[in-house]
């Protein structure tokens, strides 16, 4: 690699002193000369900030001032990046020493890539997939999303049987590298989304200007997972039914999203319907939240969504190759296609 473009690491921080030793201590060990790493941390109360300052002072802190979320708060950290590219990693993350390179390698092959993704391993179960970033996302056309070795609650062993270098439909905010002059045009991460989902909706505008997303599966990170909101809890719940609605009105166009978004809403009533059987009145109250913050907030997401459309450069048909057509939640729970081949044939 002849070049080598400087590279912003953003590490966003909430009371996550438990995880900052070993996410920095990897770190140092990346290979990638090339590299700027900053700390963004979101008004923590526990004792993460003093601790990056006395142990990693080549970390350059950046204090939020408050709780300002995934969105804002990686948003802070983009703005004082001084990269041609960005990283967006979690904190609960650990790198290998080698996963840069291929990243920058991929962004160089093409100026169209926006944003690159490395194979995400569970740092724990070491030989499985990572249930947020897996091998690469991709979307069912009513806004569920899934991955190459995970669909639902289906986490699959890493046996290379994703280890296909390929387009996605999103890459997962876990570890996302993203080109800075791209994120500049589309206005980066949508602070509204505050949580979850908030990296898809980027990267299917990213796509809507023509620009491609990648997996380097040469590339290998380890992550935690649910080191922040645990796993079905009443968050994620709500801003996972909330968010994936939200994205959908603001990214189709109006066609398909007059046909799409009933549909969609039908099957979150379907969950309610499950979760009243079984008495779950969390995940009942979850999803009906989050259809009244989009109900209440229908001003404000037709200004985004006419923002978007304006914006867009391709149609919706040129991105049918990167979403299933059909609803990934039948697949799984009604014909039992549990895998990413399974479905995605």
């Amino acid at each position: 690699m002849n070049r080598q473009p400087q590279i912003s690491i953003i590490v966003l921080n909430y009371n996550g002193l438990r995880f900052l030793k070993t996410c920095f201590d990897s770190l140092r060990k990346t290979t990638y000369a090339n590299v700027e790493i900053l700390m963004v941390d979101n008004a923590s109360n526990d004792e993460s900030v003093p601790f990056v300052r006395t142990h990693y002072p080549e970390v350059n802190i950046v204090e939020a001032g408050g709780n300002l979320g995934y969105s804002a708060g990686n948003n802070l950290g983009i703005k004082h990046a001084s990269g041609e590219f960005v990283v967006l990693l979690n904190n609960d993350v650990e790198v290998t020493s080698g996963w840069l390179e291929p990243i920058i390698e991929e962004f160089l092959s093409d100026e169209l890539i926006a944003a690159v993704q490395p194979k995400i391993r569970h740092m724990i179960h070491r030989d499985e997939f990572e249930y947020a970033g897996a091998s690469g996302g991709f979307m069912d056309i009513f806004g569920f999303p899934f991955l190459r070795g995970r669909v639902f609650y289906t986490i699959e062993k890493d046996t290379g049987q994703y280890d296909e270098n390929r387009d996605l439909f999103w890459a997962s905010g876990a570890s996302i590298a993203i080109r800075k002059s791209v994120l500049e045009k589309t206005g980066g991460l949508d602070d509204d989304f505050v949580h979850h989902m908030e990296e898809i909706d980027l990267c299917w505008r990213m796509l809507l200007q023509g620009y491609r997303l990648r997996i380097r599966t040469d590339s290998m990170i380890y992550h935690y997972a649910g080191g922040t909101i645990k796993p079905d809890s009443f968050m994620k719940v709500y801003w996972n039914h909330r968010n994936s609605v939200f994205m959908m009105i603001k990214n189709y166009s109006r066609k398909r999203l007059a046909y799409l978004l009933p549909v969609r809403i039908v099957l979150d009533y379907l969950v309610v319907i499950k979760a009243a059987l079984t008495c779950d009145l969390e995940k009942i109250s979850a999803v009906l939240e989050g259809h009244k913050w989009l109900i209440r907030h229908i001003p404000m997401i037709r200004i985004k969504r006419k923002n978007v459309q304006i914006n867009r450069k391709v149609n919706d048909a040129s991105l049918d190759h990167l979403m299933l057509h059909r609803s990934i939640a039948i697949d799984y729970f009604l014909r039992n296609k549990l895998t990413f081949n399974d479905v995605w044939q």
